[in-house]
């Protein structure tokens, strides 16, 4: 039997006006959650482990013989980050309109960066994207392996050093003002390294706000000081002259030009162009204008190991005598190449024996800091109790 529904009058028919303000105001929140989380995306970067994938499943299926259209949009549906999936679906809508692969890039240059659009678009001209995209995934394999041992040699020292800080802080606001406090109902004569411990505890306890204020505003006015040209050069020359940091930045800078060069070298791109597509790539800004001011000198004649010669702080002996050596032997891009690999593995051998160096030194740190403390307590409580 049919089931007749009744109708509603025109009363019945608008919506209770307690539900609509029940339902509303979740409506109007779950926008606003969505433009947040939008705008939260576009700000972003986009992790390299999703460029890794791009590079390598682009070749692949062009390999196989996909068409450039069907293979992005592919791509766009596999990769799990929204933004980098409508990068995607645009770049492929541009290649089915007729617009070259590289022309659809270059509005995405941030994105993929210029390195990347300048190798692919020399892998369209040539006919050999396949193998660009291919050079292209191993260049972004080894700088994501290089940034990730970094970061895991790094973690420990600042694990342990925000822990340190952290309890320092809680031992000189609530335990030492605790131990202290009897000394004060003592009058006793203390010695100074307890007094010094008194008065920096109390100093603490007392203006706490106005260290941490001035802490911010020191840290706030240190990343504006580095952002400018003038501040970033010298504090990029800074640390390239500390003691095992230095070391470590200059392999570093080392391994991502003779790689990047490499690469470049091999798709064709001319060697001017090549010296100031890396100087982008180059995370330290001594390097930066290094390279572009050899771009500079290339194009007056000069062979690269006499120029590279003139920045012996950059540039050690050994990459002036391999970079010789591959201009003699016409073999340059191949004998970079084996001088990234070099560099890499000195830097994995130095990011493997780190946590082993600083370790020590950490808690000699720690020792001596506990011990100090240790004995600017001690000392005036066995004072204390042998006058007793």
């Amino acid at each position: 039997m049919p089931i007749i529904l009744p109708k509603q009058n025109n009363q019945a028919s608008q919506p209770d006006k307690a539900v609509t303000q029940t339902i509303e105001p979740k409506i109007f929140g779950g926008k606003i959650l969505d433009k947040i989380n939008l705008f939260l995306e576009k700000l972003s970067p986009i992790p390299i482990s999703e460029k890794l994938f791009f590079f390598q499943y682009l070749g692949i299926m062009l390999k196989a013989g996909i068409s450039l259209s069907v293979a992005l949009k592919t791509l766009a549906k596999q990769t799990s980050n929204k933004r980098f999936s409508g990068i995607i679906i645009e770049i492929s809508k541009n290649v089915e309109r007729g617009v070259s692969l590289t022309e659809s890039l270059k509005p995405h240059e941030k994105v993929f960066g210029q390195l990347s659009v300048n190798m692919i678009e020399s892998g369209e001209v040539s006919g050999k994207l396949e193998e660009v995209l291919k050079k292209l995934y191993i260049q972004f394999k080894k700088s994501h392996e290089l940034i990730s041992k970094v970061k895991g040699a790094l973690t420990y020292p600042i694990v342990i050093l925000t822990a340190m800080f952290g309890i320092g802080i809680f031992m000189m606001t609530v335990v030492v003002p605790k131990i202290t406090a009897m000394f004060k109902d003592f009058n006793a004569e203390l010695p100074w390294s307890t007094k010094l411990l008194i008065k920096f505890s109390d100093s603490l306890v007392a203006h706490g706000a106005l260290y941490l204020a001035a802490l911010a505003i020191f840290i706030v006015a240190f990343a504006k000081l580095i952002k400018t040209t003038k501040g970033k050069r010298i504090f990029h020359r800074l640390l390239l002259q500390l003691p095992v940091a230095g070391v470590i930045i200059k392999k570093i800078n080392l391994a991502r030009f003779a790689r990047t060069i490499s690469s470049l070298l091999k798709t064709d791109i001319m060697i001017i162009k090549s010296f100031q597509i890396t100087a982008a790539v180059l995370g330290n800004v001594c390097y930066r204008e290094a390279l572009l001011e050899m771009g500079g000198k290339i194009k007056k004649g000069d062979t690269i190991n006499e120029i590279i010669s003139n920045y012996p702080k950059l540039f050690p002996p050994v990459v002036t005598q391999m970079i010789s050596v591959g201009e003699e032997t016409g073999e340059l891009d191949y004998v970079l190449e084996e001088l990234a690999e070099f560099y890499e593995g000195e830097i994995d051998q130095t990011m493997n024996s780190l946590p082993s160096i600083i370790e020590p030194i950490l808690i000699l740190t720690l020792g001596l800091v506990v011990g100090a403390m240790a004995i600017a307590i001690v000392m005036p409580m066995y004072a204390l109790t042998s006058v007793i």
